[in-house]
């Protein structure tokens, strides 16, 4: 039998103690680990039996698989690849002169560390090691395609603590054979489901079938059921796959989140080769808007190998709502493959990917219908981007849609291409105002000019729209105006045209501005008259200089403290209450009219006050008032 016992290179006994105490988050992913080296092991004697020049030495087997199945407590990973000789299995399995780890451990500042870089990853002889997470003894058994003799094959036995044995034992197939000796902790992975739900998890897209061993009752013995798709519907041929494969695959990708309004399937070749297939979908979960929990729906793949998802560094936040796969050829991840490492790669993929995004909304913005779909559940999340993604921005742009006074109809969207090209001539401004909601925001006072002059107005009423605002400040060259603001200053389209009319009556109004400005005081920055309003007898605006309305509401409701906003008070000077009022000669009653004024043209700016019932009582004094005269 002649028994050699070997011991560890000290390296491998601090990366044994990382893998079994510390580096790995999810012991399930064992299994990922020992499945990916037995396809590899498949695929280079695949490769290994090209190269032969005379191909007649080797009689192979040509049914390559994987196979997995317990006996009592243990598990067998069986394959029929490349197989290891003696050496190889000592330099795969006991040193790592040449795997590229030693100077992974050597630069460890613990063993705790998950963050160094490795190019470790795939090379068998290290995700192998995760198998000592779950087991307490591992026995590899192996053939090599050199090895004609069957009774040259080698046998492999440690327990993961300092020493291994080897010796040789016949076998008469090539390959290797793992068999792990569970845990007591870890009987769950001698669980049929278990097992097979782990291998669909992660390497259902394996191109090579594995299969498991389940007990047939009607034929009362073992049979063979492969468990795994065995190929990617990603790598075949676009032109060979129809829209109901990708919808199948989508559905099974998401778990039935709604349907694809669409997808962009892409291969880029190169150095850094990638397929992606992503998905836009027609409903949005529900916890989209969880920043710190939620992740986007990327499963990112190497080399048909799952790794992880909800990818961050690949995918910008302002994009989370694809739905998708990305598999590249090659990855920079930390030893568990748990982390991506940052590298020149993983920036030039997030830069490709976010352009195919925007390129597949833009394809889709051609189809209102559809593209409204996206809007409504998606929109107020790609506004995100103007802030985060200024490199993108104009892109960005170009998708935003906004209901418009042009449009009697929540639901109905315009862009910003659709409103310049409505544009008065001589109109420098694209007008907008931001509300709490559709109603308040078709309503306000501040649209009844623009209204009368047929000029159309963007109504914003998210909660992300003044936020959003600070990012969107032209398009095309074309500033923005809030309307909301006070209007001096602005083109002539929208300029007090009847300044004359204004100045005429300016001494007939002082008497009623000095009262009002007494009255309100600290409350106001300043009383002017307008003409700007038809059936409403006062407005508020703020000057360009003051913070607005739903910004101060916007940071209040995140625990900012803001100062209170002096808002300019303008009174509709052609209004019968304001000229009702300008007549009031008793002082308590004028002052009682300017409050319930005040308190009007605030209700209608914030939504709100911070005394109704004062408003209430102050409002049925003064119509009992009038109703008794």
């Amino acid at each position: 039998m002649n028994k050699k016992t070997y011991f560890f290179q000290s390296e491998i006994k601090q990366l044994l103690n990382l893998m079994i105490n510390s580096l790995y988050s999810n012991k399930e992913i064992f299994l990922r680990e020992l499945i990916s080296n037995s396809s590899d092991a498949i695929n280079k004697l695949k490769f290994y039996y090209l190269s032969l020049k005379n191909k007649k030495d080797i009689i192979l087997d040509t049914n390559y698989h994987i196979r997995i199945y317990t006996e009592k407590n243990s598990l067998i990973i069986s394959d029929n690849g490349i197989g290891m000789t003696e050496n190889e299995i000592i330099d795969n399995l006991g040193t790592i002169a040449k795997s590229g780890t030693k100077n992974f451990i050597k630069n460890l500042d613990s063993i705790s560390n998950k963050n160094i870089n490795s190019d470790i990853i795939g090379q068998f002889g290290v995700g192998f090691y995760s198998s000592f997470m779950v087991s307490d003894k591992v026995i590899v058994h192996s053939r090599s395609v050199k090895e004609n003799n069957i009774n040259n094959s080698v046998l492999w036995i440690s327990d993961g603590h300092g020493k291994y044995t080897v010796y040789k034992k016949s076998k008469d197939s090539i390959g290797t054979d793992i068999i792990l000796y569970i845990k007591e902790s870890c009987k769950e992975f001698l669980n049929e489901s278990k097992i097979c739900d782990i291998i669909i998890k992660y390497s259902n897209h394996i191109n090579i079938p594995i299969e498991y061993k389940l007990f047939n009752n009607k034929k009362k013995d073992f049979l063979w059921k492969k468990i795994n798709v065995a190929e990617a519907l990603w790598t075949k041929n676009k032109l060979e796959i129809s829209k109901k494969e990708y919808k199948d695959f989508y559905y099974s990708l998401t778990n039935n989140l709604g349907n694809p309004i669409a997808w962009s399937h892409n291969k880029v070749e190169g150095k850094n080769e990638y397929i992606s297939l992503l998905y836009i979908p027609d409903i949005s979960p529900w916890n989209i808007w969880n920043r710190d929990e939620y992740k986007n729906g990327i499963k990112l793949y190497v080399c048909r190998v799952f790794v992880m998802e909800g990818i961050k560094k690949i995918i910008p936040f302002y994009l989370r709502f694809i739905q998708g796969i990305i598999d590249v050829n090659f990855l920079s991840l930390n030893i568990s493959r748990e982390i991506l490492q940052d590298d020149i790669f993983i920036n030039k993929l997030k830069i490709s990917i976010t352009n195919r995004i925007l390129k597949i909304l833009n394809n889709l913005s051609i189809n209102k219908n559809k593209y409204n779909i996206f809007w409504k559940e998606f929109g107020n999340v790609l506004k995100e981007g103007l802030a985060e993604d200024e490199l993108n921005r104009y892109k960005i742009t170009l998708l935003l849609r906004f209901c418009s006074t042009y449009y009697d109809n929540e639901k109905k969207y315009v862009s910003l291409e659709e409103y310049i090209n409505r544009m008065y001539h001589g109109q420098d401004k694209i007008y907008y105002i931001v509300s709490d909601n559709y109603i308040s925001a078709i309503n306000s006072p501040h649209l009844e000019i623009y209204k009368k002059k047929n000029i159309e107005v963007l109504l914003m009423f998210n909660r992300i729209d003044e936020w959003m605002m600070m990012y969107l400040l032209d398009f095309k060259g074309i500033k923005f105006f809030s309307i909301n603001k006070n209007n001096e200053g602005i083109n002539n389209i929208i300029t007090l045209n009847n300044s004359k009319f204004l100045d005429i009556n300016k001494n007939i109004f002082v008497n009623l501005v000095n009262s009002i400005k007494l009255t309100l005081g600290e409350f106001i920055k300043d009383v002017k008259l307008t003409d700007k309003l038809e059936n409403f007898p006062v407005v508020l605006t703020t000057s360009s200089s003051e913070m607005s309305t739903q910004m101060s509401k916007l940071l209040s409701s995140v625990g900012k403290k803001v100062p209170n906003i002096k808002y300019i008070f303008e009174i509709n000077i052609k209004h019968i209450l304001i000229k009702y009022i300008n007549n009031i000669k008793d002082k308590n009653l004028l002052k009682k009219w300017i409050n319930y004024l005040y308190y009007q043209a605030l209700l209608i700016e914030t939504n709100s006050l911070d005394n109704p019932v004062e408003f209430i009582n102050l409002s049925n004094k003064l119509i009992s008032k009038l109703i008794i005269k």
